[in-house]
């Protein structure tokens, strides 16, 4: 069992998520520092629950099960001493009054109800005021991703007599560790102009800012990007980072 401690934040799960939120509303929970995930399978998102103790989980209802299998599943994991201190919270284009009234009122669902009829941009604004209520970024600033295995993130840049090549070993929204050939001699808090990056397809030019090596390991170099960065290349920083958190959640065995 792997304890959530609040300056790590908490884990947020998407169970059976509208397309709309797969696409566009974890693109904005990713932005905003919260690690988010989708899942399509009931009994593993159970497991993971079980796994990771305090994490978030939004169930959207309209899909999967029926209701009434629903409230069996709610239930079951409200009472389940392994995963009773989870945040559960419910998506769903039925307004049913009494429908909502079972789950906020009877079950006392902790994150809501959400109607997504209400539309992407509210709907967004609800989860979000819940996650900040729950505390789900916890103290961290940024959310760091692994992609030490992924042989499509690479970086290079020029320096005063060759190029230099890395691989980039994890990423983060303010920038990344790469371990990069050849050793290069850098002055710490130096920049580096037009630093080549290649997220899986994706490649753009950002200016980096070179912080120094890990103590343990000096091939491995600290980058930060420029704060100027493009909103373009934030963008795809993002969903890169997205992308490498759904794979490790998608391949972990529970």
């Amino acid at each position: 069992m792997d304890q959530q401690p609040n300056t790590e934040g908490k884990k947020i799960f998407f169970l059976h998520p509208h397309s709309v939120i797969h696409q566009e509303m974890l693109d904005i929970l990713i932005m905003a520092g919260y690690e988010t995930y989708t899942l399509l399978d009931e009994k593993k998102s159970r497991k993971l629950l079980a796994k990771f103790p305090g994490s978030i989980m939004f169930i959207n209802i309209d899909e999967g099960l029926k209701e009434p299998e629903w409230e069996v599943y709610i239930r079951g994991i409200m009472e389940d001493p392994k995963t009773k201190d989870s945040r559960l919270g419910i998506m769903s284009y039925n307004q049913d009054k009494t429908l909502m009234q079972k789950y906020l009122m009877d079950l006392a669902i902790p994150c809501g109800y959400i109607q997504l009829k209400l539309g992407l941009q509210e709907s967004t604004k609800i989860i979000l005021a819940a996650l900040e209520a729950n505390e789900a970024r916890g103290r961290r600033k940024y959310i760091r991703a692994d992609c030490e295995d992924d042989i499509n993130a690479t970086m290079n840049f020029k320096g005063d007599m060759d190029i230099f090549h890395g691989k980039i070993l994890d990423i983060s929204s303010a920038g990344i560790a790469a371990r990069v050939e050849k050793s290069p001699v850098l002055t710490p808090n130096s920049l580096l102009r037009e630093v080549q990056c290649k997220l899986r397809g994706g490649l753009f030019m950002t200016d980096m800012i070179f912080m120094g090596t890990r103590r343990d390991d000096k091939s491995n170099y600290i980058f930060l990007f420029d704060p100027k960065m493009s909103q373009d290349n934030k963008i795809a920083v993002h969903r890169y980072i997205k992308l490498c958190l759904q794979k490790y959640i998608d391949a972990l065995k529970v």
